[in-house]
């Protein structure tokens, strides 16, 4: 095997990528380029009963979106091409046979009935159910008998009795398994195509993969690929298994729990910031030396070893996610935020299918003033609600501070200062607010507050005069003489 550092990402194209496959890809990544190594996307699509169409081109726009790329994979191509399982079927064939002639695996005929009629005896005895080995040494007469009756076979590996297998994993330490546990399993199914477990191994000692990082609930296959390197005297990759992700609730996450997103491209949609998920799914099971917790990309390609990957499982928080994306957003450029919020507000039809320019000019300033306060920009439909009301509702909290005696007064002269303004920019109404608490007396929450909640109809808010700026003349006067008659 090759001295250099290569890994790989090789996810099934059965959806979108889902977060757990997202870690994997970042601490392959982190881990290749922190070592100067390769890293390869493969397509681990032989199991083709649960493939998706267009999900291969998904999972691969989700890796780009955060900022993964990659050194070899079946768009930029590689000496090891190709990297698609189904493209290298005739590969695996000779390996299959090779294995044959060796007598390492063998043609087993057990249909599906037989199968789980002996999964249930096994259970019905309080036994693990595992493969009972029925078929492993058949003789080229009872082989005949069972083709002659039109059944096809899969093929099984042979795993030898009374053996424990070493998996020595740079988190876990060294893993050993018995063989009695494992049971012979499946390599080719009954159409020929090759079953994970085999095409992986091949597919890995070829592309010379040299670390496997990747989830804990991959470590149960750890023992079968092994024993399949093994068969062919091939050395086997370092295993690195991440811990397990939890959902809020400290339980393991279903791809049906419905308690959290679970999906990268659900996280775009809302219009999180790609850098921040990357944070974020860093210190999933990652922990950097120091306090520090806000890391760019670069910042991660230095800082990453399989060192610092725990094997205790890690929460996903989703308020923590929240946090960090806002941290994010705050130092973000303003114009690249308004893209991201635009169709959101057209999607609630708060915004025109198009925007002209002054429309685009306004909507700009609009997410500027609600930038320190965003999570995602998919919030700003629910913050920036009171712009496009045509009429306000006040709460109680509202309505007692309308109630004040000095009210009427400051409204007044505010809607009288206002008449005078020609350009209606923050500026000049931070201007008529001084004017009004010059001619009233009124300062403080006795002059602020009234004015802010005749107008926005909350007590909190973004800053004052960009606010009314942004709403408008006409929409202010409006506001100002309606709150009067409360």
């Amino acid at each position: 095997m090759s001295k250099e550092v290569r890994v790989r990402f090789a996810p099934s194209p059965t959806g979108h990528l889902h977060i757990g496959g997202a870690r994997s890809a970042l601490f392959n990544f982190l881990f290749a380029r922190s070592q100067g190594g390769k890293f390869i996307v493969r397509i681990e699509d032989t199991d083709q009963a649960r493939n998706v169409e267009d999900a291969t081109e998904k999972l691969m726009d989700s890796l780009k979106w955060l900022g993964i790329d990659w050194d070899e994979s079946m768009d930029i191509g590689g000496p090891h091409a190709p990297y698609r399982c189904m493209e290298r079927l005739d590969i695996y064939e000779s390996y299959l046979q090779q294995l044959l002639d060796e007598g390492k695996a063998y043609y087993d005929y057990m249909t599906e009935e037989e199968l789980q009629k002996e999964r249930e005896e096994q259970l019905a005895r309080g036994e693990a159910p595992k493969y009972s080995g029925r078929d492993r040494d058949l003789t080229p007469e009872q082989r005949k008998a069972y083709e002659d009756q039109g059944i096809k076979p899969v093929v099984r590996f042979r795993v030898p009795e009374g053996q424990s297998v070493l998996v020595q994993d740079v988190v876990r330490g060294d893993v050993t398994f018995e063989t009695e546990d494992i049971g012979d399993f499946v390599i080719a199914r009954k159409d020929g195509i090759p079953t994970y477990n085999f095409a992986v191994v091949v597919d890995d000692h070829l592309m010379e993969i040299s670390h496997v990082i990747r989830g804990e609930e991959h470590l149960s296959n750890a023992p079968r690929q092994a024993l399949v390197f093994e068969a062919f005297g091939w050395e086997k990759p370092m295993f690195a298994h991440a811990s397990l992700i939890l959902n809020p609730d400290r339980q393991k996450m279903s791809k049906r729990d419905e308690s959290i997103m679970q999906f990268v491209e659900q996280y775009q949609e809302l219009g999180y910031l790609p850098e921040a998920i990357v944070n974020f799914l860093a210190l999933l099971g990652w922990s950097p030396v120091g306090e520090e917790e806000l890391f760019s990309l670069e910042e991660l390609e230095h800082q990453f070893s399989l060192e610092r990957v725990s094997k205790a499982p890690a929460v996903f928080d989703t308020d923590k996610l929240a946090w960090m994306n806002n941290q994010y957003v705050k130092e973000a450029d303003v114009e690249r935020l308004t893209k991201l919020a635009i169709p959101h507000l057209q999607k609630e039809n708060k915004l025109p299918a198009t925007l002209n320019d002054e429309q685009y000019e306004w909507t700009k300033k609009l997410v500027s003033i609600y930038q320190e306060q965003m999570h995602y920009a998919a919030e700003i439909t629910t913050l920036t609600e009171l712009f496009f009301q045509r009429e306000i509702t006040y709460n109680e909290e509202a309505k007692e501070v309308l109630s004040g005696e000095q009210v009427p007064e400051v409204l007044d002269h505010f809607s009288q200062e206002l008449e005078d303004v020609t350009a209606f920019e923050p500026e000049e109404i931070k201007a008529a607010i001084k004017a009004t608490q010059k001619a009233t007396g009124q300062k403080g929450k006795k002059l602020f507050m009234p004015i802010r909640v005749a107008v926005t109809g909350q007590t909190h808010g973004p800053e004052l005069p960009q606010a009314i700026a942004l709403l408008g003349k006409s929409t202010v006067q409006a506001r100002l003489s309606e709150a009067v008659k409360q």
